[in-house]
């Protein structure tokens, strides 16, 4: 359960979501003829303003057995077992605390929005009663609303619930699950630190069927300490006999002040190297494709129909309201981050009651930062940036640049265009219609980066983009 890699949105996402690694040998820092710097317009602003209202709400539920390897959120470590069962104060107490902070948040629109999706992260929600999980969906159905149909996620790790907790949270609307296998073999399980085995994954997987969960995702990760490529091929394998209807996939990032962090440096023995971590990379690709999976993100893949809509929210750049230890929202087209201590966080809250916060800011937005974010996400998807959409709101002109600059990369096949039927321009018609100028933005509607080699460069081709939005 991993993040993004991208500093401008590093601290706004609260979806583990991770970037794959940039496997050029050097980032890009500069290019030639950079365009004027991007400025805010009345089509920028227009956007914004036709997003104020929000529809999604993240909640973080910091509270695991204990801390993996690799990981850096903001967590409560409780012991592998507790002598409170389910009335631990340290748990009550935040659940206070969080339902204190949204009922404190203000609303940033006059038209209130009803929530259409829900997400519960970590930490390990599954270790929170549902009792305590339902006190949080009826303050936000206080609060916000809540619609009937809304998609209501939750992560869940082995071992850590049964089939009556699965269907407690159900009947309080929880209609999504993400389960945190990582893994299918012992040994790298052991390695990383997870609280859970083998025997338990598959209990979960189990039980998750059993309940009739038909929204359901399988979490894994690549590059982890000792993994092989056939233990990799075993674990997407085994990922696609059991059915769930998404898959994410994460390759594995050594953050700072990590344990993972003071034993092993990237790219070297006992990890992948950036070349193997590649290939697990393609083998997803190709293995979860060929089994029916549309990789729709960079990391994630789905079943028909079966996007996660609370993620997909962050890759349109939609705003969301977020709540708990180390959250961080977006609202007016700003991201605000809530503190990473627990006695913080709880500061924090209180001062939200008294006044002394906003966390719905009403500042002046920066043009650059939203173009570079529009981009960034935008290019995670198999959709694409849409060009025409962004022209409008920063420029025909950026436009312009940023065909100059990817030139090379679309000759190369890491960059696809497509017009406005998303039909496929050739790197040799795209050269003929940038060669007569404003005709490129007639004809072009869409870039996207093609799966998966032009996944993997994404950093770069990212970086390159900022270069041009920001000079």
């Amino acid at each position: 359960m991993l993040r993004s890699t991208f500093t401008p949105i590093l601290t706004a996402f609260p979806s583990k979501a991770k970037t794959p690694r940039n496997y050029s040998n050097t980032i890009i820092a500069a290019i030639t003829n950079p365009t004027q710097p991007v400025r805010q317009n009345a089509s920028m602003e227009n956007m914004l303003l036709q997003q104020h209202t929000p529809t999604s709400a993240y909640l973080h539920l910091p509270f695991c057995r204990k801390r993996c390897h690799y990981c850096d959120f903001p967590i409560v470590a409780l012991g592998s077992s507790s002598p409170y069962g389910d009335d631990d104060p340290r748990i009550i107490n935040y659940i206070d605390f969080l339902c204190r902070e949204i009922k404190a948040t203000s609303i940033p629109s006059d038209n209130k929005s009803p929530l259409e999706t829900v997400f519960f992260g970590g930490g390990t929600p599954s270790l929170v009663p549902p009792r305590l999980v339902s006190l949080v969906m009826e303050t936000l159905d206080a609060k916000f609303g809540v619609c009937s149909d809304a998609e209501i996620s939750i992560e869940m790790d082995p071992g850590t619930f049964d089939a009556k907790k699965l269907k407690d949270l159900m009947k309080l609307g929880v209609n999504r699950v993400s389960l945190g296998v990582q893994a299918f073999q012992e040994e790298l399980l052991r390695s990383c630190g997870r609280a859970h085995g083998l025997q338990e994954i598959h209990e979960a997987i189990d039980i998750v069927g059993w309940c009739g969960v038909e929204n359901w995702s399988v979490d894994l990760i690549s590059s982890l300490p000792h993994q092989k490529p056939h233990m990799w091929e075993q674990s997407l394998s085994l990922t696609i006999q059991a059915k769930p209807t998404h898959v994410s996939v994460y390759d594995l990032q050594v953050e700072q002040d990590t344990k993972f962090a003071s034993l092993y440096t990237a790219g070297e023995f006992p990890l992948p190297s950036e070349n193997q971590a590649a290939d697990f990379y393609r083998m997803a690709s190709e293995m979860l494709r060929d089994a029916g999976y549309e990789h729709y993100e960079i990391s994630s893949y789905c079943k028909s129909g079966y996007q996660c809509k609370h993620n997909y929210t962050y890759w349109v750049n939609k705003p969301f309201y977020a709540f708990g230890l180390g959250s961080a929202s977006y609202l007016n087209g700003l991201r605000f981050s809530r503190p990473r201590k627990l006695k913080d966080y709880m500061g924090y809250v209180q001062n939200l009651e008294n006044g002394l916060v906003n966390c719905c800011p009403d500042s002046k937005v920066d043009a650059q930062d939203v173009a570079m974010d529009v981009v960034m996400l935008s290019l995670r998807t198999a959709k694409g940036l849409d060009l025409k959409s962004f022209g409008k709101a920063f420029g025909s002109s950026t436009i312009l640049s940023l065909c100059e600059v990817y030139k090379p990369h679309i000759a190369s096949g890491h960059i696809i265009c497509l017009d406005e039927q998303r039909r496929d321009i050739s790197p040799e018609e795209f050269s003929s219609l940038l060669s007569e100028g404003n005709k490129i933005n007639e004809v072009l509607a869409y870039i996207r980066l093609s799966d998966p080699d032009g996944f993997l460069l994404s950093n770069e081709l990212i970086s390159l983009a900022f270069n041009v939005l920001a000079p």
